[in-house]
């Protein structure tokens, strides 16, 4: 798989009138060679395909690296051999992401590059190419999404009422590493009451009260893939305002869902979910974008929000979150995670979506 990534690498690095992209996101790295260490990079092109690491990770190069010519750097110097990857022919244009470049890097190699040598900004390419998920990255996310449902499912519907919010995110999370998980995609959410009014709420050491709403926003990572869904339950009757901001936030994620498909904007997504919310009084209260893509990491490209000015195309896998926060009062996310298909979406999240009682 990775040497079919690489040609893919290769044809756009081409594209881009670069002879090579150094590549050193370890995420970046992952997807363009398959390696899974800490400690390597690439140098990808028409000129050059080579693989370097330490000592430590020869013997895993070898077994997860394909198509590539590996080398090994001298002890403690894998940024200083960067150099003698570089072709001979000159000129040479080679492609960096400078948000990811480390400034060891910098300073004991790109400021001693021999004549002839162009250092160009690249920043994207990869990632550009990691937006679009192949089969097997889909049912790997795939499979991700089911572990982390089932584990919700397990924690959830015993009844989570006078537990605390810490102990309920330590047993979703444990109960996704029984599962088989690498663990978390990010530290789980449990966000009770007036709590929940914080997206990015930590859960406290706090009693999770009766006749409450609760968010829950969790993620499995599994053979190094993310999963990401938010589900808001309730742990008795609950109040009708409350009851009301749920299925706002509801119908603008079923609006929003049913739009995704090739070719629509991203924008115009969280357009559709950001109208009806706003419509309802609640424009100031939803203050994050709808979605994002999710894969080695549980935030990549690309992104439905008002800054999404991307086309989806088939093979995106986004997650469709809205929600609405009343500050002191009550917080409602539900989060799916969907892949764009050639002629629409197909949702991948399996958890129900009417609001559950849990006790």
């Amino acid at each position: 798989m990775s040497a079919e990534r690489a040609e893919r690498l290769v044809a756009l690095v081409a594209e881009r009138d670069l002879d090579a992209l150094l590549v050193t996101d370890l995420m970046n790295l992952r997807w363009a060679t398959g390696f899974t260490g800490t400690s390597g990079l690439a140098l990808v092109g028409p000129a050059a395909r080579v693989f370097m690491t330490d000592f430590r990770y020869v013997e895993r190069a070898e077994e997860e690296v394909d198509g590539y010519a590996q080398r090994r750097a001298p002890q403690g110097e894998l940024a200083e051999s960067v150099l003698a990857l570089l072709p001979e022919e000159r000129p040479l244009r080679i492609g960096f992401d400078d948000a990811h470049v480390p400034v060891k890097l910098w300073r004991k190699v790109f400021e001693k590059l021999p004549e002839g040598v162009e250092l160009v900004d690249a920043a994207g390419i990869v990632e550009e190419l990691r937006a679009v998920k192949d089969a097997g990255e889909i049912e790997r996310i795939r499979a991700a999404a089911q572990l982390a449902d089932a584990a919700f499912r397990a924690i959830i519907e015993p009844g989570i009422a006078g537990r605390t919010e810490r102990s309920v995110a330590l047993a979703l999370e444990d109960e996704m590493r029984r599962l088989g998980a690498e663990g978390p995609s990010f530290p789980s959410i449990v966000a009770a009451g007036a709590h929940g009014a914080l997206p990015h709420a930590e859960p406290r050491d706090a009693e999770i009260l009766e006749e409450t709403l609760v968010v829950v926003d969790f993620g499995a990572k599994l053979d190094g893939y993310c999963s990401d869904c938010t589900r808001t339950v309730a742990t008795g009757e609950i109040a009708e305002d409350a009851r009301e901001v749920y299925e706002l936030v509801l119908r603008a994620q079923l609006a929003a869902l049913d739009a995704v498909r090739p070719d629509i904007v991203g924008r115009d997504v969280d357009a559709i979910a950001r109208t009806i919310i706003a419509d309802a009084g609640h424009a100031e209260r939803f203050g994050h974008g709808l979605g994002h893509g999710v894969g080695l990491e549980v935030h990549e490209a690309p992104r439905l929000a008002k800054s999404g000015t991307t086309p989806l195309v088939a093979g995106n896998i986004v997650t469709c979150e809205p929600g609405v926060y009343v500050p002191g009062n009550v917080g409602v996310r539900i989060e799916d995670l969907l892949v764009v298909t050639h002629d629409g979406a197909e949702r991948i999240s399996s958890l129900e979506k009417d609001l559950a009682v849990v006790g």
